[in-house]
C-alpha cells in the first residue's frame, strides 16, 4: 500500500523538536503537509507511557510514527500499537547516525544490514494494514554509495516496502557528530534521482539540504515527494505556502506575516486546551521562536517568549504580549 500521493511535502522527524505541540503548530499552517513524530524505539512504544510518547491529536492527520529498532517481532508489535492509536503510517529509522542509536542497533547502521531491515518490514507489513516505510541515507562510512543504496532499496523493497525517504548524504558513524552529519557529508541528489529513474515503481522522497519552496517545486518534478527539517522548524511561516505548492506544483509568493498570524489564531484554541490540561506555555512556544523572523519586532517577540513563557502559570497573555511587538503595518507599507 503506497502512501497517499497528495502528501508530497513532509516535515522531518527531529528528536526533541517534532513533538505533538510542534506538529499541531505546523498543522495550523498547512492541511496537507505530512507530519512526523520524533523517533521512538519499539521497546518504548511497547513498554513505556504510550499516551506521553506517541499520543497525538486528531487534527494532526496525516501523521507518521517513526520507529527505531531491529527486532522484527518488537517492531511488528509497536506497529500494531501505532495503528491502534490511529497513525497513518509507520516508518523504520535507517538514517540516524548518533552513537546512542548505533548502540541500540538501529538508525544508519542498519544500512549495512539490509536483510535485517527486510525481515522487519515483512513482519510489520504482516501486522498492520497502514503503510510501512523506510527512511535511510545513501550509504555509511566508506561503503560505496550507489552499490549500497541500490542494494539496500532492492532488498528491502522485495520485502514489500514501496516508499523510501532518502537523505541524500552518507552517514559517518565515527568521526562526525550527529550535527556534523547533517551538513558535512556532501549531498548527492543525482544519485537519488538515478534511484527514482531506475526504480520508477517505488515512491522516492528526497531529504537533505532543501531550504525553500522554490527548491521543493524543482525537486517535485523528479521525486515523489520532498522532506524538509530545519527550514520549516526555524521559519515555520514558510509552511503557509505548502498547500498552494502541492495543488499547483508551483511555489508562489504569499504574505508570510499574515500566514503567521492566521496560524497563531488557529493554534490558539489548542494552546488553551493544553494549558487547561496542565501543559506549560513554554512547551508550546519553544516551537514558535522562529515565527516572524526578519519582520520588525521579531527580536522583542522572541525575548518576551524566552523570558516570560517559562514562568510558572504563564498563559496566553504572554503570547499576546509577544505578538504585540510585531509591526505588520510597516510590513504592509
Amino acid at each position: 500500500m503506497k502512501i497517499n500521493q497528495s502528501y508530497k511535502f513532509s516535515v522531518a522527524p527531529m528528536m526533541d523538536w517534532t513533538d505533538r505541540h510542534c506538529r499541531m503548530f505546523h498543522r495550523a499552517f498547512s492541511a496537507n503537509t505530512l507530519l512526523w513524530s520524533e523517533m521512538v524505539t519499539a521497546d518504548a512504544v511497547i513498554h513505556g507511557d504510550r499516551d506521553r510518547l506517541i499520543g497525538f491529536s486528531d487534527a494532526e492527520h496525516p501523521v507518521v510514527l517513526q520507529l527505531g529498532g531491529s527486532d522484527p517481532a518488537k517492531l511488528a508489535e509497536a506497529s500494531r500499537i501505532a495503528e491502534a492509536f490511529g497513525y497513518d503510517e509507520v516508518n523504520i529509522n535507517c538514517g540516524c547516525p548518533s552513537d546512542r542509536v548505533q548502540s541500540g542497533r538501529f538508525g544508519a547502521c542498519l544500512m549495512q544490514e539490509p536483510a535485517v531491515v527486510a525481515d522487519c518490514v515483512a513482519a510489520m507489513r504482516a501486522a498492520v494494514s497502514i503503510p510501512v516505510t523506510v527512511k535511510c541515507r545513501v550509504a555509511v562510512d566508506e561503503d560505496p554509495p550507489r552499490e549500497t543504496l541500490f542494494g539496500f532499496v532492492d532488498q528491502v523493497s522485495d520485502a514489500g516496502c514501496e516508499v523510501f525517504t532518502v537523505h541524500a548524504r552518507k552517514a559517518w558513524l565515527s568521526g562526525l557528530s550527529p550535527k556534523e552529519n547533517r551538513d558535512i557529508p556532501p549531498l548527492d541528489y543525482g544519485l537519488v534521482a538515478d534511484l527514482k529513474a531506475e526504480r520508477p515503481e517505488l515512491s522516492i522522497i528526497l531529504n537533505g539540504g532543501i531550504k525553500t519552496l522554490d527548491e521543493c517545486a524543482d525537486h517535485l518534478k523528479v521525486f515523489d515527494g520532498v522532506m524538509l527539517g530545519r527550514a520549516p522548524y526555524q521559519t515555520p511561516q514558510m509552511l503557509g505556502g505548502v498547500d498552494h505548492l502541492l495543488e499547483t506544483g508551483e511555489a508562489a509568493p504569499f504574505d508570510e506575516a499574515q500566514a503567521a498570524m492566521d496560524a497563531l489564531a488557529a493554534y490558539r484554541g489548542y494552546m488553551a486546551e493544553q494549558l487547561e490540561a496542565g501543559a506549560k506555555l513554554s512547551s508550546m512556544t519553544r516551537h514558535m521562536m522562529g515565527l516572524f523572523t526578519g519582520l520588525p519586532g521579531a527580536r522583542a517577540y522572541r525575548r518576551t517568549l524566552s523570558e516570560k513563557a517559562v514562568k510558572t502559570g504563564a498563559g496566553l497573555d504572554v503570547l499576546d504580549e509577544a505578538v504585540s511587538h510585531i509591526n505588520l503595518e510597516s510590513v504592509d507599507a
